[in-house]
This record gives C-alpha cells, sequence and structure tokens, in this order.
C-alpha cells in the first residue's frame, strides 16, 4: 500500500503543474505532537511567495475531497531550497552533471558520505569524486542532496 505521501503525490501532481510548477516532492511527517503535509514545488526561476499561495490554494480542495489522510495534519507548499533531497529517481535524472553529496547506510571501506559530480543516474547512481568514479546502487543510498551551490 502506498504511503500518505506516496498518495498525496499522485492525487495532486497534475494540479501543480497547471499551476506552471513542478512537484519535486511530498513530505507526510510528524514533529511533536503535530503532523505536517509538505509538499516541495520548484521552477527553473527560483519559488516566490505567491507561488506556494497559489498552489496551496489549487491543492487543498483535491486533498480535502480525497481525504487520503486520516489524522489532521497541517499543509506546508514550500520550495525545496539550494540543498533540496534526491529522494526519487527523477530528481537524480534531473542533477547530472551537478555536486551532490550521498551517505549510505553502510560504510564503503570505513567512509559513509560522498561528494562529487552526479555523472549518471540510469539504474545505478555514478559520483564523479576525487578519489574517481563510484557507483552505488539506490538501496546502498540513505540520503542525497544538491551541494554545488558553493
Amino acid at each position: 500500500m502506498a504511503s500518505a505521501a506516496e498518495r498525496v503525490y499522485s492525487l495532486i501532481k497534475d494540479t501543480v503543474e497547471g499551476c506552471g510548477v513542478e512537484l519535486w516532492d511530498v513530505r507526510f511527517l510528524k514533529e511533536g505532537a503535530s503532523w505536517y503535509l509538505r509538499v516541495f514545488i520548484d521552477k527553473p526561476e527560483g519559488i516566490t511567495i505567491d507561488d506556494c499561495t497559489d498552489v496551496s490554494h489549487a491543492i487543498d480542495p483535491v486533498i480535502d475531497e480525497a481525504d487520503p489522510i486520516d489524522v489532521s495534519y497541517y499543509l506546508e507548499v514550500c520550495s525545496p531550497g539550494l540543498e533540496r533531497e534526491l529522494s526519487r529517481p527523477e530528481h537524480f535524472t534531473k542533477m547530472q552533471g551537478r555536486k551532490i553529496k550521498i551517505k549510505l547506510y553502510k560504510a564503503l571501506d570505513g567512509v559513509k558520505e560522498f561528494t562529487g559530480i552526479l555523472m549518471s543516474a540510469d539504474g545505478n547512481i555514478v559520483l564523479e569524486t576525487e578519489n574517481g568514479e563510484l557507483t552505488f546502487t539506490a538501496k546502498e543510498i540513505s540520503k542525497a542532496h544538491l551541494c554545488d551551490f558553493e
């Protein structure tokens, strides 16, 4: 069964894109006593407060009508930010040629974090590091994010 975040992602994708922005990701998280449904949107020139407001107003009735989440939550629409997390296959594909940092579940030769240029994302993740090219499967990666803004 799909997670709440995946159900919402599928439910709102077309509506978000109809607002002229890309649906980057959806997260459903508990922080303290409260639940948050975070919808991350993006576009090449960057996200504005107006973009977030427009998307929020557009998706709120879609989510309310489908009622995919059975607990109270706060809806937040925001930008993925400069250090955006790469969590979907299309994120890796889109960020090819850019500098990313990945963290592994299990250390490779005593190292769990690697930074380099994302060379390929076709099946495996290929990273060009200072020490040469390294290849990882998606299952080995616990977290990945963009870091080429420095």
